[in-house]
């Protein structure tokens, strides 16, 4: 039999450790992993190279500040030369699911290089009572925003296709909401993605710091404390406990929050926590501007630290990027933190800070590494065994890594919507150098060589890990 594709001679990094084994490809799907070079008709040379499952972001927001059959091509251009082969986009409308979530998975079936499956967020009661209409359409996970309400619920909306228009909105997520849509999520067998921030006390903080004219990311951390999440994150676990639902914390970044966390497990909440490139690199101690503005907020040196342990001893689960596909000109609109947009693009950055920052700085296993960058997210976001192993049978996600490859960050680099990176100028140590998805090469050596179109949405299941 002559299969389509074999990796060579790259060193295979499994979640139980390493293999030096050959990737045997056929239709899209890994066929083994084996010593022998069956006859194929395209062989890939991996020496000197490392394979693992093809890495996953669960955590992007795109069509927000273009719309989505615009993103998607730009964002997932950016994705793939990053070595992601499964993208979760945060969508977010402001009106029922019924009115326009089926035009925004017509306008990205056609307009992604790899594959992406999508987290609902839910604002309002009409929202929550459709919440099976997402199930229905294969979006299984849901969001909520405990940060927004009161006199801090300014949010920006996803566009709709083909517009070019910001969507501003201002929502308020009670408790009620939080409570119901736990609620409904359980009885559907989906987890709950949380931001994790009490909106009244970050709106009481804020307005006092404005009001001594206060400014610097510094101040922007302190005004949204580290305490203020672990209330929020003691509220929704409360709620998950009652109703038995899987809460899944997004970007957390102080050791406080973490603390918190552990809490919570100990006393019965199924938790599962995410962190993202930021809180492991960036400080408000040695930042300069506001360029690093996201919330929560990026911390201290010692909350650094926190994360980092947190990832080591697998307290952390994933890492996600919170990517955001703004521009410079809006994100720096202001004369001050408080005018300056929050959040910044990082989906093409996220696997070569963890291998510079984590791999090569011996703070994280190769095989941490797949846990936390593929294995995880796949099996929380019910996509085992299509993604995030290299099993027989599951989808030829592949991403090729080189170590030993330095490079230094541009945002030109990505072709992104983006129009710069908080980790300009740095020079990283190690970088995917192929990425390959369902059995095609979609992107090799920063260039996109894949076909638009080829990416498409994951089939998902439910209660397929979480119970």
């Amino acid at each position: 039999m002559t299969y389509d594709t074999i990796i060579t001679d790259s060193h295979v990094i499994l979640p139980q450790g390493m293999v030096d084994k050959n990737i045997v490809i056929d239709e899209g799907k890994i066929v083994s992993l084996t010593t022998d070079v069956p006859a194929c008709d395209h062989k890939i040379n991996g020496n000197g190279l490392i394979s693992v499952p093809g890495a996953m972001d669960p955590h992007v927001h795109y069509g927000v500040y273009s719309p989505i059959n615009y993103a998607a091509k730009t964002e997932s251009h950016a994705a793939s030369i990053g070595g992601i082969t499964t993208m979760m986009r945060m969508l977010r409308l402001g009106d029922p699911f019924s009115n326009s979530l089926q035009e925004q998975l017509d306008a990205s079936a056609a307009n992604h290089y790899i594959d992406y499956a999508i987290h609902a967020s839910v604002f309002t009661p009409e929202q929550i009572e459709e919440m099976n209409l997402c199930v229905e359409k294969g979006v299984t996970s849901f969001k909520i925003y405990m940060n927004l309400g009161g006199e801090v619920g300014h949010v920006y909306m996803d566009m709709p296709p083909n517009s070019s228009a910001l969507v501003a909105a201002n929502v308020n997520v009670t408790d009620e909401i939080v409570e119901q849509t736990v609620k409904t999520a359980a009885s559907l067998g989906c987890p709950v993605l949380v931001h994790a921030e009490d909106y009244e006390s970050c709106g009481c903080a804020m307005k006092t710091a404005q009001e001594k004219h206060q400014d610097g990311l510094s101040v922007w951390s302190e005004s949204r404390s580290p305490e203020y999440e672990a209330k929020a994150i003691k509220t929704v676990s409360k709620f998950g406990r009652d109703y038995d639902c899987v809460i899944y914390f997004v970007h957390i970044g102080s050791a406080k929050a973490l603390a918190q966390i552990e809490e919570e497990r100990k006393l019965g909440t199924k938790i599962f926590v995410e962190t993202c490139p930021h809180y492991l690199t960036l400080s408000y101690e040695d930042q300069q501007g506001y360029l690093a503005k996201v919330m929560p907020p990026i911390r201290s040196h010692e909350d650094q630290k926190a994360v980092w342990n947190g990832l080591s001893n697998n307290q952390i689960d994933t890492i996600g990027t919170d990517h955001v596909a703004n521009q410079l000109d809006l994100k720096l609109g202001g004369d001050d933190v408080w005018d300056a947009l929050a959040g910044f693009p990082g989906i093409s950055t996220n696997l070569p800070i963890l291998l510079n920052d984590g791999v090569n700085q011996n703070r994280i296993s190769l095989e941490q590494f797949v846990k936390i960058t593929s294995f995880n997210a796949s099996q929380i976001f019910g996509m085992y065994p299509r993604k995030g192993t290299l099993e027989a049978r599951s989808d030829a996600d592949v991403t090729m890594i080189d170590l030993k490859k330095e490079k230094k960050v541009s945002f030109d680099l990505f072709g992104g919507n983006s129009d710069y990176c908080v980790y300009d100028g740095r020079v990283l140590k190690g970088w995917p150098v192929k990425t390959i998805v369902r059995g095609e090469l979609v992107a090799e050596d920063f260039e996109v060589v894949g076909k638009l179109g080829h990416g498409k949405l994951v089939e998902r299941e439910i209660n397929l890990f979480l119970k």
